[in-house]
C-alpha cells in the first residue's frame, strides 16, 4: 500500500515541482525509507529528520525545549512545530511529522500505547492532526506511515 502512496506522492510533488521533507520520531525514518524506496525519488524527496529525542526535536528542527517542557512530545503543538521546522530546516516545500506512543511502554492514561501526532506543512500553511492506531507497535508505526502519506496527498490536493 505505501509503494502505491508513494507513487501518487511522486507524481503529485513533481507536477508541482515540489519536494518533502520528513520529520519522524516514533516512526525512525520509516516514512523516509517509504519514501526513497521508490526509484526516482531524488527529484521530490529532499531529506529526512529522525528526531527520536526531545533534544533532537529542538535542535534540528528548532521546536522550542518549553513547548516540549509545556505539553509533551507527542502533542499537537510539538507536531506542528516540527512540521514548521523541517520546512524552516530544509528546501522543501511541503512537509510531514510525526510524533506518538508506538509502544508497548510509554503510553499513560492521557496519551495512550497507539496516540500519534501528526502535523503537515503545505506551502506554509501547517495543519495537524492525532489519531489512536491499535495493535502492536510494527502496527501502531505501519499504519502510522500510511495516514501520513495518505492525508498529504489530500492536503497537496
Amino acid at each position: 500500500m505505501t509503494d502505491a502512496l508513494c507513487a501518487q506522492l511522486a507524481q503529485a510533488l513533481a507536477a508541482r515541482g515540489w519536494s518533502l521533507a520528513t520529520a519522524e520520531s516514533c516512526t525512525g525514518g520509516m516514512i523516509a525509507a517509504a519514501c526513497t524506496a521508490l526509484s526516482g525519488s531524488s527529484v521530490w524527496f529532499e531529506r529526512g529528520f529522525v528526531t527520536y529525542s526531545n533534544a533532537a526535536k529542538s535542535e534540528c528542527l528548532d521546536v522550542p525545549a518549553a513547548l516540549i517542557d509545556t505539553h509533551g512530545a507527542v502533542s499537537e503543538p510539538v507536531a506542528r512545530a516540527m512540521a514548521a521546522g523541517a520546512v524552516q530546516r530544509s528546501r522543501a516545500q511541503v512537509a510531514v511529522a510525526v510524533t506518538g506512543v508506538a509502544g508497548p511502554t510509554g503510553g499513560s492514561a492521557a496519551k495512550p500505547v497507539g496516540t500519534v501526532w501528526f502535523g503537515w506543512s503545505v506551502q506554509g500553511v501547517v495543519h495537524s492532526e492525532m489519531r489512536h492506531f491499535p495493535g502492536d507497535r510494527a502496527q501502531v508505526r505501519a499504519a502510522t506511515v500510511t495516514h501520513a502519506l495518505q492525508r498529504l496527498l489530500q492536503l497537496i490536493g
